[in-house]
């Protein structure tokens, strides 16, 4: 049984992956905007912030076997709009919150037989989407991190990183917020709809389990195939 952390395990994907993972794990998660509601599941003691310069997971058992960063933010709009706030903001919480949990979480990751850490990107990145200047750029921060990582912790220590294209979790319900846009959107993706949460989890589970014990520093689109496939 792994000891698995994951950061933001209370909505969208990372609650989809907490529901995939609690039956063989133990399972570590994170909360802060919405309330945790699962069962079998170690919550944080605390409302979690990644924002945050200083925190402790004094609370964690000393060997950690995985870690999943789930934190994120969609903000779209013109480039001529954004604010060098925005793109402040968004890299804090994308790229060092992640950072601060992987350094903070280390060494008790260095303790298991075998490590992993899973990251999310977007499809944007290789994609190129008007009005994804800010989600772009933090997310290409990530897939570049990601194998920079992976490269320095082997072989010990797998790290990964998943890029999903739209999928139907909270933080993408303005893109969602009707049946109108529902179908634009499904429409858009070759497979002809949107990505659930247990579309994402299901790569992330597979991540952190020893069947992707060869697999490390690498960006796995979870995308319907809408970054390589013209269907319309």
């Amino acid at each position: 049984m792994k000891n698995i952390v994951i950061i933001g395990s209370s909505s969208g994907i990372g609650q989809a992956l907490t529901h995939q993972l609690v039956e063989n794990n133990r399972v570590f998660g994170s909360y802060n905007q919405h309330q945790p509601s699962l069962e079998n599941i170690n919550y944080f003691p605390f409302n979690f912030n990644a924002l945050d310069e200083n925190f402790s997971f004094d609370f964690l058992p000393e060997s950690i076997d995985g870690i999943v960063y789930c934190p994120g933010s969609i903000l779209l709009k013109n480039f001529a709009r954004y604010t060098d706030e925005d793109f402040l903001n968004d890299y804090r919480l994308q790229v060092l919150g992640a950072v601060r949990t992987i350094r903070t979480l280390l060494p008790r990751l260095k303790k298991s037989e075998q490590g992993s850490v899973v990251l999310f990107s977007s499809v944007a990145v290789t994609s190129g989407f008007p009005f994804h200047t800010l989600v772009s750029s933090s997310k290409g921060a990530i897939e570049g991190f990601t194998r920079a990582l992976a490269a320095e912790l082997a072989p010990k220590i797998r790290v990964n990183c998943i890029a999903p294209s739209l999928t139907d979790t909270p933080l993408a319900s303005s893109l969602l917020s009707n049946d109108d846009k529902r179908k634009i959107q499904a429409e858009r993706n070759p497979m002809k709809r949107i990505g659930t949460s247990n579309d994402i989890a299901s790569m992330a589970k597979f991540l952190l389990s020893d069947e992707s014990s060869w697999i490390s520093g690498q960006v796995l689109a979870v995308d319907g195939g809408a970054g390589v496939l013209k269907t319309t």
